[in-house]
């Protein structure tokens, strides 16, 4: 009765004050009085399509907002209402109430003087007074925080802090620093964003490092995390491969997680830090969500299922050089041109079934005009040298372009080359592209001696990687490292453990960086 009444003056409200209709489903910049931070708190709501028709309870997301935007930014730059109406529509995702709070600049947490207490605020205050005012479901396994930024912060310890209230965090492009990047970030921004928060303030190096912080800091408190299982966090993280400082600190984390044993999902894609990259997330991050609400296992990203050429269309031609057999794939127009063409070398433990399925998948790309027609060259596992005096008589033999700029390297698996990527010289390949590679210590530390920006210059590097696969730290670390050596590189985590079906759903953007460079 209680809840009803408050409901009943809240939609009063909406009538009488500046707001067209009782009916209103998306309200921007409502207030809440909160007595801890002693001022008002604004917040937008996005409700469900039916929520003024029905007596349902919904579940409730809380989108938490980048530093410097507000409770307006996931309205009008995320678009989460249309994007979760047709989600609703096309049963992607339950209906679900939609929250974004004001989050000033002080990344959803205390503050280590206890000056400004807003995650007190927030969970002693503002849930409770969300859930007084709408039909909330209001139980933790019902209750989910998403955000971007200073927001993914947000996202990440508020349920770490309080899993008793939140059982789902999404963070996308995580504003976290591992203590390296904490120790070192220069002071002017340090002392605003981190300092003024969690202490230390005006200081350098281990300093900074205080106990404050190491209560707030996701990469301490997961520690105590792992040790305790009555409240598990479900947990779906999101990266550009184009972020700055954030590269390393969310692969960092991705890889102390795996350490811990701790379940999550962890994605990286094209973009950077912007909103055309986290409005791209959404559709995933709402499934997750929905799905955790409705207590199923995730049902997974929503795939593009590659398409096949009929097997009959595909033309595979044998050579032997050196004892050594190969299959080449030629296109369709090879057989009535006399032109050269570019050529694409794949390097695995290839069946000749799969075989025969990477060729189908390349001819389709081709015939859908997504792809420039090339050849492919598919090498058995050997030594990465041989490999190379191999690719000249190959070359002698075809009618491919001449020069390394029509040349590129697919490496899958055992036989991704990671050994081998240190070997490489200037100028031999336009592209090279690792899948699912095993990547162990050894071969970090020959990349790490050996390969030179010069080398790659005019290289192209495309790394995809399973965020459950065997050698996730070795992919992680090996896109730090090129970062760090200002290789320019794409980078790639993708649901799933690897192996071949796995290669053939990223094998299309791979086809299609390859072809790219071809022409750049």
């Amino acid at each position: 009765m209680k809840k009803t009444i408050a409901y009943l003056l809240f939609n009063l409200l909406i009538v009488f004050g500046n707001t067209t209709s009782a009916q209103t489903r998306i309200m921007e910049s409502l207030v809440m009085p909160s007595r801890i931070l002693k001022q008002d708190v604004r917040f937008s709501v996005c409700l469900p399509e039916a929520y003024y028709t029905d007596s349902l309870q919904y579940p409730v997301v809380y989108m938490l907002h980048g530093l410097g935007d507000d409770e307006t930014s996931w309205l009008e730059y995320g678009r989460i209402g249309q994007i979760s109406a047709q989600l609703t529509l096309d049963e992607e995702i339950i209906p679900m109430i939609y929250v974004m709070p004001q989050g000033f600049r002080c990344y959803f947490s205390n503050s280590y003087d206890s000056t400004f207490m807003y995650r007190d605020m927030f969970v002693k205050e503002f849930v409770p007074y969300i859930d007084s005012m709408f039909h909330t479901r209001p139980e933790r396994d019902q209750r989910a925080v998403t955000g971007y930024s200073m927001g993914g912060f947000g996202a990440i310890m508020l349920p770490l802090k309080n899993p008793e209230i939140f059982s789902v965090s999404v963070p996308l492009s995580m504003s976290v620093r591992t203590d390296d990047q904490y120790k070192t970030e220069d002071a002017s921004g340090w002392n605003q964003q981190w300092g003024k928060i969690f202490g230390g303030e005006g200081t350098t190096g281990e300093d900074r490092i205080t106990d404050f912080y190491k209560e707030n800091s996701p990469f301490y408190v997961l520690q105590d995390y792992a040790r305790q299982t009555e409240k598990p966090l479900l947990i779906y993280m999101d990266n550009g491969d184009k972020e700055g400082t954030l590269a390393k600190s969310n692969e960092a984390l991705h890889i102390v997680m795996h350490q811990l044993e701790i379940s999550h999902e962890f994605r990286v894609r094209q973009g950077g830090h912007s909103f055309s990259y986290w409005v791209s997330v959404l559709p995933n991050a709402l499934r997750f969500i929905s799905d955790a609400f409705e207590n199923k296992p995730y049902r997974g990203d929503v795939q593009t299922i590659p398409n096949l050429a009929p097997i009959a269309g595909v033309q595979l031609q044998d050579v032997v050089i050196s004892n050594v057999n190969y299959q080449v794939y030629l296109p369709e127009e090879y057989a009535f041109s006399n032109r050269n063409f570019p050529v694409i070398y794949f390097n695995g433990n290839f069946q000749s079934a799969e075989i025969q399925v990477i060729a189908r998948l390349v001819q389709s790309q081709i015939q859908h005009n997504l792809i420039p027609p090339v050849l492919v060259v598919f090498v058995p596992v050997m030594d990465f040298e041989l490999m190379k005096i191999s690719m000249v008589e190959i070359e002698k033999e075809f009618r491919i372009r001449n020069g390394f700029r029509f040349r590129a390297l697919v490496g899958f698996k055992d036989s991704a080359l990671s050994g081998s990527f240190a070997q490489v010289k200037e100028e031999e390949f336009r592209m090279i592209a690792l899948s699912d590679a095993n990547i162990v210590a050894h071969d970090l530390n020959n990349i790490m001696e050996k390969t030179s920006k010069k080398v790659f210059e005019r290289t192209s590097v495309f790394i995809d990687a399973p965020d459950q696969g065997s050698f996730y730290k070795g992919n992680g670390e090996l896109h730090i490292i090129l970062r760090e050596k200002e290789i320019s590189h794409e980078y790639r985590v993708r649901e799933g453990n690897g192996g071949f079906d796995w290669l053939l759903t990223g094998l299309p953007e791979i086809l299609k960086f390859t072809t790219e460079s071809f022409h750049k």
